[in-house]
């Protein structure tokens, strides 16, 4: 896996810890409000995480008011 920031890191841990307790679907509003950044923070990352991350696939799934986000294990 590349070099990933502070910030992605605290995201991808996030995302592992759900994904493995049966979580599949996230906001970034609601990924940032758990761990303390920003929505704008988080959505900014998401793509580039999903490029990056090897441990869960992430995939843009559908926008309503905000993007809605599938994360799954690779």
């Amino acid at each position: 896996m590349v070099e990933l920031n502070e910030e992605e890191q605290r995201i991808l841990e996030y995302l592992r810890t759900r994904v493995a307790s049966g979580d599949s679907y996230f906001r970034a509003k609601n990924i940032a409000e758990s761990i303390g950044l920003s929505a704008k923070q988080v959505g900014v990352r998401l793509p580039h995480l999903a490029e990056k991350a090897d441990e869960v696939d992430i995939e843009k799934w559908g926008r309503a008011r905000s993007t809605t986000w599938r994360v799954t294990r690779s």
